[in-house]
């Protein structure tokens, strides 16, 4: 238990709560910008298993921002490097890769494997399926967006008084690409540390609250939906 040892002495962690965080699985859908942080973090943080799905590679215009990677991984599949860097990272914990898109056909099975989603896709597709699912299956969905400088972090569950497709106005054309690479890192690291109190249940989670970030004007905004 030493490596978690600074995060056992807070008293809203404890003992309890550290072996409440090593019994956790957790699905991230899209282990790019924001999944980089988001796995990092929780591997680091002792989640005793992570389902990583992404069937893309790894390419040189990922590595600005999507801090998993490095210039060796150039070709190889996302989702089999991110699992090797986070057991170096913690050996404790299991990594599963999924080197897959998620779909219609293959939803459903991933996200009945984990007690927590994180949704850290890039397209709106995704983004409504695995909303859809988490739904239906009771799982609590961790979603982050970004574009820019900006980002949105909420979080849903059964009991929220809206969708993602009302959030959104059923958008479906693709996210710009245009981002700054330190905004997945702020962002996912903020979806890192949701996750990390919806397992371990303490502090304030955004269930029915939508957290706007502008890393240019430095500005944060709690809206209540």
């Amino acid at each position: 238990m030493k490596q978690y040892e600074r995060q056992i002495a807070l008293p809203e962690i404890g003992e309890q709560g550290q072996q409440k965080i090593q019994n956790a699985s957790v699905l991230i859908v899209g282990v790019g910008g924001l999944g980089s942080p988001v796995a990092l973090y929780l591997a680091a943080a002792g989640v005793g298993t992570l389902h990583l799905v992404d069937a893309d590679v790894v390419s040189l215009s990922n590595l600005g921002r999507q801090i998993l990677y490095n210039t060796t991984h150039l070709g190889k599949p996302k989702a089999t490097v991110a699992k090797q860097v986070l057991q170096n990272l913690n050996p404790e914990i299991q990594v599963v890769p999924h080197n897959v898109f998620l779909d219609q056909e293959n939803a459903l099975s991933l996200v009945e494997k984990a007690d927590v989603v994180v949704d850290c896709s890039d397209n709106f597709d995704t983004r409504y399926l695995l909303h859809d699912v988490c739904k239906q299956t009771g799982k609590p969905l961790v979603y982050g967006a970004i574009e820019g400088f900006e980002g949105l972090l909420t979080v849903f569950t059964t009991e929220s008084s809206y969708t993602l497709q009302q959030l959104f106005d059923s958008a479906t054309q693709t996210p710009s690409k245009a981002v700054m690479g330190v905004t997945p890192g702020v962002l996912g690291s903020l979806q890192a540390s949701e996750v990390l109190k919806i397992i371990a249940n303490y502090g304030q989670v955004l269930f029915d609250k939508l957290l706007t970030v502008n890393l240019l004007t430095n500005q944060f905004h709690l809206i209540d939906l």
